[in-house]
């Protein structure tokens, strides 16, 4: 058995790989591509195309620069603090942590340091806004703690 301080300093380091590539993924596709500018990458399916993200997810509280940067500190320095207090109670929970301090401190440090987040991800065939890594990572969380939550509600017997 793995034992708690393992965990939470394995959750921590998962959470600052996450961190890392959506940093260099940004970085990269901002230095070879630049903003106004589209690539495609899989054809009929993904585009890179760099904006700027002065909101939340799609794009809601646009140009609330300073609640969404306190927002991000609060919520990763809470995540920490869950971490840090409490152990994961599953696989689910470990990895859905990890996945949201993530993504969160990823787009966080776009926010604290830029004034906006970048997103790049483009789905071609639908009409779906532009993402990236640290929101890909945010709803991989949602859904490891759904499954969770799935997995500990059909062990409950009456």
């Amino acid at each position: 058995m793995i034992s708690f301080k393992t965990r939470k300093m394995k959750i921590i380091a998962y959470s600052l790989l996450i961190v890392l590539l959506d940093q260099v993924s940004k970085f990269i596709v901002l230095s070879t591509l630049g903003f106004e500018r589209s690539k495609n990458i899989i054809p009929n399916l993904l585009n890179f195309t760099l904006v700027k993200n002065k909101g939340a997810a799609f794009s809601i509280f646009s140009n609330s620069t300073n609640f969404l940067t306190i927002t991000s500190v609060i919520a990763s320095l809470l995540l920490i603090t869950i971490i840090l207090k409490s152990p994961p109670k599953s696989y689910w929970n470990f990895i859905g942590l990890a996945y949201l301090l993530g993504g969160t401190i990823g787009n966080g440090i776009d926010r604290l340091f830029k004034g906006y987040v970048l997103d790049f991800l483009e789905l071609v065939p639908i009409n779906f806004p532009i993402f990236n890594v640290a929101d890909v990572s945010i709803n991989i969380a949602i859904i490891c703690f759904i499954i969770d939550i799935t997995k500990n509600k059909s062990r409950i017997t009456y």
